[in-house]
């Protein structure tokens, strides 16, 4: 069986676009949603969800969703500067291209409900496949309540997420709710050096680990074994 390509399939979504849909984009982080907001937010009306109720402590979540408003603002304002110089000829909708924001409930219980048996399973098993439900669910919800055209995730931009894995939680629950799933795997094409590129560029925060207490303690670990290497 062949493997799927999934940066293919959005290139042909993308290709057969009439219009400017409008996709609501579940983001982990603003370093991860850096590249993949520049580069769909050329063919797509985008909200940005931030929710992400695995992060630890507190104030992680809570530096992660400022840095995440910072960039948007960043985004929209180099967007507002781009059509001043334009002119409004070649952008009537004033909107057209402005990125939206929505930070989502933080109640890391959520997290430790759905991680509950999985506190040891190393990180990139079980525990985080059900880690990228939780989040997709959540953005499959908010697309269908808001009438969104689709969903997805800044997930697969990390060499270290499952993009089958992602893109097959995210067909599912496309079934589920009936919104329509973008297949993504963003780190092709250079997607995640684009994003550390971009990250230097804004300035932006880069953490160390995924964000659960686990991938932090298994960070540590690695850490106390390797101490020449820490961050």
């Amino acid at each position: 069986m062949n493997k799927r390509n999934y940066q293919k399939e959005l290139d042909k979504v993308i290709e057969g676009l009439t219009n400017r849909p409008s996709l609501l984009l579940h983001s982990c982080c603003a370093p991860c949603s850096s590249y993949v907001l520049t580069y769909l937010k050329q063919y797509f009306d985008i909200t940005v969800l931030y929710y992400n109720p695995n992060i630890y402590p507190p104030e992680e979540w809570g530096k992660r969703a400022a840095e995440q408003k910072r960039l948007i603002d960043a985004l929209n304002r180099k967007a507002s500067d781009e059509r001043a110089d334009r002119g409004t000829e070649d952008y009537p909708d004033a909107q057209a291209g402005m990125i939206r924001f929505i930070c989502g409930e933080y109640d890391p219980r959520i997290f430790y409900d759905m991680a509950k048996g999985l506190e040891d399973v190393p990180e990139g098993g079980e525990r985080c496949f059900k880690c990228y439900e939780l989040r997709l669910r959540e953005a499959a919800e908010y697309a269908h309540d808001g009438g969104y055209d689709y969903f997805t995730t800044t997930l697969s931009i990390s060499p270290l997420k499952n993009a089958e894995k992602i893109n097959e939680i995210g067909e599912k629950l496309s079934v589920e709710y009936g919104v329509k799933h973008l297949s993504s795997d963003f780190k092709k094409r250079n997607g995640y050096k684009i994003s550390c590129e971009l990250s230097k560029e804004y300035d932006l925060y880069r953490q160390d680990y995924c964000g659960c207490v686990y991938s932090r303690q298994e960070r540590q670990k690695r850490q106390e074994k390797t101490p020449e290497k820490r961050i």
